[in-house]
């Protein structure tokens, strides 16, 4: 990949960034320009079990399972188009608020949303984005009764192996399930910024092997106890494969920070506490010797932030944060994308010829 010597300056979890945990695999957005038209059963804690046998009464139990979480949940997914793309959303509460994808929206301030009960698409607006989780709220100018919101589990105690269906609009094509398993928890991935991704580094993010296409970004991944666990934001692709789509590979954002940051969205009209750290900066990558990534330079930091009042200002490069060893604006962000406002570190800076230390108090992203 080539490196421009000047990339473009960004905020420093005042804004996002990127990170991509999983080897050779990069993760983009799954909102659609496009306008083509096991054996295991659950269990009451959300857990999986294998099932004594497929034939029979336990695949008709699986299959009536599956069945039961489509007509539970899949009238709270909707379409959600703007003038420039498609995707989908989530009924998240009787006043017409719908939650779904930052990238998503993108730009737009007003939507048309189609029900999956069907009818006339209805007008909407957006409440608040916040592109640092990819998660975004609109609203219904008229909400119709009967909404019928989505349940949100605790993603908590989302378990690898669980039995999930994505739901939403691939493709343009309304109203379609996919199928898989929960393949692993608690990943940091980015989604890029090509392909209409924000560049967000999303902690927590659950990954599935059910198939995530353009489209249904912002849609529903759900569990077999009818509750939605997570937002499906990104589909994995394969630089190796000219990066082409890599079969089995989804990510969604967890409920639980769905459900954060979108009750804040509702209530304040912002996010007020979003729980991820920051250092209050805006940082471009620089290069060293042989053109080899060298730091995140810093732009700017606000008198207030916290980097600021550790002593850090703009022209410090920063070298390491805590034991990590800082090469990229990607890598500051990876670092600073699992730790939580208050936590301290170490921050590494070179200043001029002198390298130094600095014991920074995270500020919040926000």
């Amino acid at each position: 990949m080539s490196r421009s010597r000047a990339p473009r300056s960004r905020p420093l979890l005042s804004g996002a960034a990127a990170l991509v945990c999983v080897t050779a695999v990069l993760a983009s957005g799954c909102s659609s320009s496009s306008g083509a038209k096991s054996h295991a059963q659950s269990t009451p804690s959300g857990g999986v079990q294998p099932a004594a046998d497929t034939q029979g009464g336990s695949a008709a139990g699986l299959q009536e399972a599956y069945q039961s979480a489509v007509r539970a949940v899949l009238p709270s997914v909707v379409q959600i188009t703007t003038t420039e793309d498609l995707g989908s959303g989530v009924v998240y509460d009787t006043k017409g608020d719908i939650v779904t994808n930052a990238h998503v929206v993108g730009n737009a301030k007003t939507f048309q949303v189609q029900l999956a009960t069907g009818g006339r698409p209805l007008a909407a607006r957006l409440v608040s984005s916040f592109a640092a989780n990819d998660l975004a709220v609109v609203r219904l100018d008229s909400p119709p009764s009967g909404l019928r919101p989505a349940t949100f589990a605790d993603s908590g105690k989302v378990e690898v192996g669980q039995l999930v269906l994505a739901m939403g609009n691939p493709l343009g094509l309304s109203s379609s399930v996919t199928q898989g398993i929960v393949s692993a928890t608690d990943r940091t991935v980015s989604e890029g910024e090509s392909g209409g991704g924000t560049g967000a580094t999303i902690p927590d993010m659950v990954q599935t092997s059910a198939a995530i296409n353009p489209g249904n970004s912002g849609g529903a991944l759900v569990n077999l106890d009818n509750q939605v666990i997570g937002i499906p934001t990104l589909a994995a692709t394969d630089p190796q494969l000219g990066s082409g789509a890599a079969p089995g590979i989804g990510f969604a954002i967890p409920s639980s920070a769905v459900k954060r940051i979108a009750g804040q969205i509702i209530e304040n009209g912002h996010v007020t506490d979003s729980g991820r750290a920051a250092l209050d900066v805006t940082v471009r990558g620089v290069l060293g010797p042989n053109d080899q990534p060298a730091g995140a330079a810093i732009v700017s930091a606000p008198q207030n932030g916290a980097a600021a009042k550790a002593g850090l200002r703009a022209g410090d490069v920063i070298t390491k944060l805590g034991g990590t060893t800082i090469t990229t604006v990607q890598s500051l962000t990876e670092s600073l994308a699992n730790r939580k406002p208050g936590d301290k570190v170490q921050v590494t800076y070179v200043r001029g010829n002198d390298t130094r230390t600095a014991q920074v108090t995270l500020g919040s992203l926000g």
